[in-house]
């Protein structure tokens, strides 16, 4: 009996070696893509899970949103402007199979992907375009992507274009514009308030014009405001019915 025991010791140690090499951990961002005599076999869940060892074997995949920084690179417009644009890529995987089987690396293709689109719609916009409708540029370039990327089981959850940078003499180009889009305006606001002030000066020579004293009156308060100044010489235009209207306004 006890030799019985005692040789059924190294076939416990075995089975245990043998439970233990296929024991594999798979985290709640992780699934497991079972392959059986290399042929896929099924997904395994997050949890502590078991594979026959050197029968089968099991790839990682995670599947939370990843990001990824797309170098800048030099794109032209559809007016044959050089631009420097740098992208970033937010993704997942949706079918971790698919993920696998179907593309070697699919970070590295979704990185690809992100740039030929990002050369494709800048080429087909005009520049002002470019600069002021980023949003449905990373737009376009999401449909794009996302369109191929989809049979490999990934999703692109958004793209936006970070930065878009003019070369140096484009840059001085629109400064000069915008420089003369101010004057321009500075000229015009300058010219309606001149027209606003003629007319305003129109309406008070007419009701000025209807009475004879109030322009004498307005003469006399002009002379009062140019002696204010001790230094100032005042010649004087008084016109020949001023004692009249003295009188009028003097009482006597």
């Amino acid at each position: 009996m006890a030799l019985a025991l005692f040789g059924l010791i190294p076939v416990i140690f075995f089975i245990g070696i043998f439970l233990l090499l296929g024991l594999r951990l798979l985290y709640q961002y992780e699934r497991g893509v079972v392959f059986t005599l290399g042929k896929f076999s099924h997904v395994k869940d997050p949890g502590l899970v078991w594979i026959i060892p050197v029968i089968q074997t099991m790839r990682k995949v995670d599947i939370r949103i990843k990001t990824a920084d797309i170098p800048r690179q030099e794109v032209m417009t559809k007016d044959n402007i050089p631009l420097l644009a740098n992208t970033v890529v937010y993704f997942k995987v949706e079918r971790p199979a698919d993920a696998i089987i179907k593309i070697e690396d699919f970070e590295y293709a979704v990185r690809q992907y992100t740039q030929a689109a990002l050369r494709d719609v800048v080429g087909n916009s005009d520049l002002d375009f470019v600069l002021t409708e980023r949003e449905k540029i990373a737009s376009s370039m999401k449909q794009i992507v996302d369109s191929e990327t989809s049979e490999w089981g990934v999703d692109i959850e958004s793209i936006k274009i970070q930065e878009i940078e003019l070369p140096a003499e484009m840059k001085r180009a629109m400064a000069k514009q915008a420089e003369a889009e101010r004057e321009k305006r500075a000229v015009i606001i300058t010219a309606e308030g001149e027209l606003k002030a003629s007319e305003n000066l129109r309406k008070a020579a007419d009701n000025l014009s209807e009475n004879p004293i109030a322009i004498q009156l307005r003469t006399l308060q002009t002379i009062r405001d140019i002696a204010a100044d001790p230094s100032e010489k005042i010649v004087l235009f008084l016109p020949s019915d001023m004692g009249e209207i003295i009188r009028k306004f003097g009482g006597k």
